[in-house]
C-alpha cells in the first residue's frame, strides 16, 4: 500500500472513506477535484480491494456526486478514452448503457431518420453492463444486421458515410469496460453509470441525453462545464422512457443549454458565465404523438425494436411507433440546430420517412 500511495497520493480509498465521504449521507464531505481524480486513478488501476471500493462506490451514492467531482471522474476516464472523430460533427446520444427492458428503443429509427434529414448522429453503448443489464442500441443494431464490434476509426467512417455512427464501449473505452465484474458485483448503479453515458467518443460538440428529474439535467451541464476534456457548444435533455434517449409521451420536461447563450436571457445558473440554460415543457400529442407509454411497450426489446425501426422506415408501419419515432428524430435535428423548432424538425423527420431517404440510410448502414 505505501508503494502505492507514493505512485497515486495521499489519499488512497480507504482514506477517503474515512475522512471525508464515508459518513453518511448527511455528514459526509464532498471531494475535492483532486481527491476525485486520484479515486479514480486508483479504481482504473485496479489498486482498491473490493470490499473499500464497494464502500466507496455505495458512499458516493448516498451523499450525491457534485458537479466537480463528476467532471474528474469524466477527465479520468477520458485521459484513457481512444477518440475518433468523423469529418462530420454529430449529436452525441448518451443513453444509458444498463439499457431497456419494457419498452421498445426507438433511438435507433430516430438516428437513422435524423441522419436522412441532414443531421448526422452518433449513438454508444456497451454490451449489458451493469447493473439492470438490458438491451441497448448495440443489440437493436445487432438484430438489425448491422456491424456493432467496430474499431471507433472504423466508427468515425461509419458516420461519415452513412451519417449514422455507433461506438461500441469496449472499444473505445476499454479502460472503464474493464470495470464491468467490480461494477456487477455492487448490485446498484454507481457513479460510472453516469459518466460513462458522457465519453463523446466521437469529439461532438452537441450532446443529447436523458433524465429523471431537471436537477440532473443541471447537474450534467455543470459536469460538462467542470470537466477540462470536453469543450461541448450545446446539450439537450429530456425527460426519457425507462430513463434513455426515448422522448416520454405525455407530458414532457426539456432542458436546452447553450454555450455561447440565447437570445432570451435565459437562466445561466447551470454552466459557465455567459452560457445560457433554460427548460420548458412539451405536450408530445401536439407534435403527433398522441399515445401512452403503455402502447410504446415490447416483449423482447432487442429483436420487437429491429422489427419496428424496419417497419416504421420502409414506411409499413404507421401509428404510435411511426410517431414516437418522428418526435425523437425532430429532437435529434432540433439539438444540432439544423431546424429552428421542433415542429420543423418533425416535418423533415416525416419528410424523409415517406420518401424512403431513412430506409436508404439503414440499408447503407448494413452494407458498411
Amino acid at each position: 500500500m505505501a508503494q502505492a500511495t507514493q505512485e497515486f497520493g495521499d489519499w488512497p480509498l480507504k482514506r477517503l472513506m474515512t475522512e471525508v465521504c464515508g459518513s453518511g449521507h448527511k455528514s459526509a464531505d464532498d471531494l475535492t477535484r483532486a481527491q476525485a481524480t486520484e479515486a479514480f486513478e486508483r479504481i482504473l488501476a485496479d489498486e482498491p480491494d473490493p470490499t473499500t471500493l464497494g464502500a466507496f462506490w455505495l458512499a458516493n451514492r448516498w451523499k450525491r456526486n457534485t458537479s466537480e467531482e463528476l467532471g474528474a471522474y469524466v477527465d479520468v476516464m477520458c485521459e484513457r478514452v481512444e477518440y475518433a472523430e468523423p469529418d462530420a460533427d454529430p449529436v452525441d446520444c448518451g443513453a444509458n448503457y444498463d439499457g431497456k427492458g419494457r419498452s421498445a428503443i426507438l433511438g435507433v429509427a430516430a438516428g437513422v431518420v435524423a441522419a436522412a434529414a441532414g443531421t448526422p448522429v452518433v449513438v454508444h453503448s456497451g454490451d449489458r453492463v451493469p447493473t439492470q443489464k438490458q438491451d441497448a442500441y448495440k443489440h437493436v443494431l445487432d438484430e438489425l444486421g448491422v456491424h456493432t464490434e467496430l474499431t471507433p476509426s472504423d466508427s468515425a467512417d461509419m458516420v461519415d458515410e452513412t451519417g449514422f455512427g455507433f461506438y461500441y464501449q469496449p472499444a473505445f473505452n476499454p479502460a472503464v469496460d474493464d470495470l464491468f465484474d467490480r461494477r456487477d458485483q455492487m448490485g446498484v448503479r454507481t457513479f460510472v453509470n453516469t459518466i460513462e453515458t458522457l465519453a463523446n467518443p466521437a469529439g461532438a460538440s452537441v450532446h443529447l441525453g436523458s433524465f429523471y428529474h431537471l436537477a440532473f439535467a443541471k447537474k450534467v451541464v455543470d459536469t460538462f462545464v467542470e470537466s477540462e476534456f470536453h469543450d461541448l457548444d450545446r446539450v439537450l435533455m429530456f425527460q426519457g422512457m425507462e430513463g434513455y434517449d426515448d422522448v416520454r409521451p405525455g407530458y414532457t420536461k426539456v432542458a436546452e443549454w447553450d454555450a455561447a447563450g440565447g437570445a432570451d436571457g435565459a437562466d445561466g445558473d447551470a454552466g459557465s458565465e455567459g452560457a445560457s440554460f433554460d427548460d420548458f415543457e412539451i405536450e408530445t400529442a401536439e407534435y403527433g404523438m398522441d399515445l401512452e407509454e403503455a402502447d410504446l411497450a415490447v416483449d423482447d426489446v432487442a429483436v420487437e425494436s429491429a422489427e419496428i425501426t424496419e417497419a416504421v422506415l420502409t414506411g409499413e408501419r404507421d401509428g404510435p411507433f411511426a410517431d414516437a419515432v418522428a418526435v425523437n428524430a425532430a429532437l435529434r435535428i432540433y439539438a444540432r440546430e439544423d431546424a429552428d423548432s421542433i415542429e420543423e424538425g418533425l416535418d423533415a423527420a416525416r419528410e424523409v420517412i415517406d420518401d424512403g431517404s431513412a430506409h436508404e440510410v439503414l440499408e447503407a448502414l448494413r452494407h458498411f
